[in-house]
């Protein structure tokens, strides 16, 4: 079964980096997404970024673009969110999710919530101005 679990969220200043972790457990050659998405409270969750795992593709939401970097970690699996240049906007808790989705081999694994079916419990990002 899958488990993933989220963690190195913190508080940090606007301008600040972070790095969040996702350690996965029980993923199987039909978990070929991987993504982090937020969660800000009255809002929906967004898909932050993606990545497909056998391969260098990684898909990023507009407004983290230049800022965030998601890569993994094979031989830990893990997969890593890291963010710098944050701002108070950012503010969110956010989550690790896989996916059974299998993209074509020339697009980028989704940022659509509705294409992920495990979830971690989350690791809470918060940006003071």
């Amino acid at each position: 079964q899958v488990q993933l679990v989220e963690s190195g969220g913190g508080s940090v200043q606007d301008g600040g980096s972070l790095r969040v972790h996702c350690s996965a457990s029980g993923v199987t050659y039909n978990v070929v997404c991987m993504g982090w998405f937020r969660q800000a409270p009255g809002k929906e969750r967004e898909g932050v970024a993606s990545l497909f795992r056998l391969g260098d593709r990684v898909n990023y939401t507009d407004s983290v673009k230049g800022r965030f970097t998601i890569f993994q970690d094979n031989a830990k699996n893990t997969v890593y969110l890291k963010m710098s240049s944050l701002k108070p906007e950012d503010t969110a808790m956010y989550y690790c999710a896989a996916g059974l989705q299998r993209p074509l081999y020339d697009r980028p694994c989704s940022l659509s919530p509705n294409e992920y079916g495990y979830w971690g419990q989350g690791t809470q990002v918060t940006v003071s101005s």
